[in-house]
């Protein structure tokens, strides 16, 4: 029963976030709408922030597991951006409140990962020193996350699939330079 009553939770919470500010929900709406007292409430979570970094890291896990491997960096950006786009309002919301550095933070880890999923597949084990190999996997890891920052912090406006498609037109071949300078250094 605890189990329902904690999902219960999320969901009405993220209910009340696709309709409204954060700034504007409170813990009695949120118990209101799932039908439960306070106490049940602050049994399962510390706070409003306490459940948002619960749902957050929740997302962002089921993003990282769901690419073990990724062979393009179309595929890397899109999976950063795979949670916001379905979530707009909700997103939008966490991010323009004081919890946006939290919001940031599990955005990077799930950059990180996939980028890290992405290097990992296209690399291998050895290919190349390990220092450019990490230098790669930051370039990535800050490409993806801009792009995802930028384009969310302009309100999601933009269909972003045709120009993360054409940035990864005009970058094709880019890894495989870099791949071929750091085996000449070497």
């Amino acid at each position: 029963m605890s189990s329902l009553t904690k999902q219960a939770i999320k969901q009405s919470f993220w209910e009340l976030l696709e309709q409204r500010p954060l700034a504007q929900i409170t813990v009695k709406d949120i118990v209101e709408r799932c039908g439960i007292n306070r106490n049940s409430f602050y049994y399962h979570f510390q706070d409003i922030p306490a459940l948002i970094e619960e749902i957050v890291v929740e997302e962002a896990d089921r993003i990282i597991s769901q690419y073990p491997s990724i062979d393009s960096v179309e595929i890397c950006i899109n999976a950063c951006l795979d949670f916001a786009k379905e979530n707009r309002r909700a997103i939008l919301h966490i991010y323009n409140s004081v919890n946006r550095a939290m919001y940031e933070q599990y955005l990077w880890q799930v950059c990180e990962s996939v980028v890290s999923a992405y290097v990992g597949t296209v690399l291998g084990p050895g290919q190349i020193a390990p220092e450019d190999r990490t230098l790669i996997q930051r370039y990535y890891k800050c490409l993806c996350f801009g792009i995802a920052t930028e384009w969310i912090g302009t309100g999601m406006r933009e269909d972003i699939s045709a120009p993360v498609h054409r940035l990864c037109e005009l970058k094709k071949g880019a890894m495989e330079q870099m791949i071929r300078r750091s085996r000449e250094t070497v």
